[in-house]
């Protein structure tokens, strides 16, 4: 999921894929994204999925004194 993220998000190509993840072969990552590509719905809602959870745990989630400053300071939004 990682490595398909990576892909979707960034717009990397297998080779720069590889070079942001060299313990894997060009191979390794041309079939996690051939996998991925010929089960897209399944992992879209997957990854969909996970995306939701971490929302919600962020959004249970106090605010930080530190963050809290940072917007004060303008730093953040």
């Amino acid at each position: 999921v990682e490595l398909v993220t990576s892909h979707l998000t960034h717009g990397w190509a297998a080779d720069e894929l590889h070079e942001q993840y060299p313990h894997l072969s060009l191979g390794q990552i041309y079939s996690a994204l051939a996998y991925y590509w010929d089960h897209k719905e399944v992992l879209d809602v997957d990854m969909q999925r996970r995306a939701d959870y971490v929302r919600s745990i962020e959004d249970a989630t106090p605010e930080s004194p530190f963050v809290t400053r940072l917007k004060s300071e303008g730093i953040l939004s």
